[in-house]
């Protein structure tokens, strides 16, 4: 099997069309579709900041229903999970821009985006292993250790990734840089920190290269072990990329 793992789009859906077509993809039937039957593997994080976060749950949703591509979580799902299930959540940090764009549509286009994204998120595993080509996909990233477990501490760090307990100058938590304390065998493919170029340390990849704020979606396709990034059509915010020591 081969797959193409997508970084995080945050509802840039132009630039996900655009990075189908340069992966070798043709449009059927509303379907992105490989003719070598390459699986596109969504990163998580689908939604929020962005433009079409609506066309975005739609598309992937589609793919899935057909089982023509694979889906983990990221935290911005689990947030918006948490809001189409009535729970408090704070409508911002990016929701508030899906939730505008939820609002514009006909009442039963709203009711049909609500199912197909809760639909999404609730068949969705939390990190995918795939053995054939020795790799773990995980939102925020995993460590070796937490690999087979489904427990709330597993949960909190694919999603998030691991605190410090410090805040940096935005009021953002600072954290951990986990991947340079990881010695395990298996490749890790994750995002979550928007970084310039992907990021490989060790067995592992950030391939979120912040398309939302201006920089490039990027793809890793596997096995070949190949990067292919399109440019971004949004703003460009340089202060929202994490520069990491070392």
């Amino acid at each position: 099997m081969k797959y193409d793992i997508i970084g995080d789009i945050h509802g840039c859906y132009d630039e996900l069309i655009h990075l189908f077509f340069d992966l070798g993809y043709k449009q059927e039937n509303g379907l992105y579709l490989h003719d070598e039957g390459r699986i596109p593997v969504f990163l998580g994080d689908i939604t929020d900041r962005g433009p079409n976060s609506v066309q975005t749950i739609s598309l992937v949703y589609h793919l899935l229903e057909q089982q023509k591509a694979m889906y983990v979580p990221g935290n911005h799902c689990n947030k918006l999970y948490r809001y189409f299930l009535g729970n408090p959540v704070q409508i911002a940090h990016g929701l508030e821009t899906t939730v505008a764009e939820l609002q514009q549509q006909p009442r039963k286009k709203q009711q049909t985006i609500r199912q197909q994204f809760m639909t999404i998120y609730e068949n969705a595993p939390l990190y995918l292993e795939l053995p054939e080509v020795n790799v773990v996909v995980a939102h925020a990233g995993i460590k070796a250790s937490y690999i087979g477990r489904h427990d709330k501490k597993t949960k909190s760090f694919v999603l998030y990734g691991e605190p410090t307990g410090k805040f940096d100058y935005r009021g953002m938590p600072v954290r951990l840089d986990w991947a340079k304390d990881y010695h395990g065998q298996r490749w890790i493919v994750y995002g979550h920190t928007p970084v310039k170029t992907p990021r490989q340390v060790n067995h592992t990849i950030n391939i979120d290269t912040g398309c939302v704020f201006g920089n490039a979606l990027s793809a890793f396709r596997l096995p070949e072990k190949e990067i292919v990034s399109i440019p971004s059509r949004q703003p460009y915010v340089p202060d929202k990329f994490t520069v990491f020591e070392g």
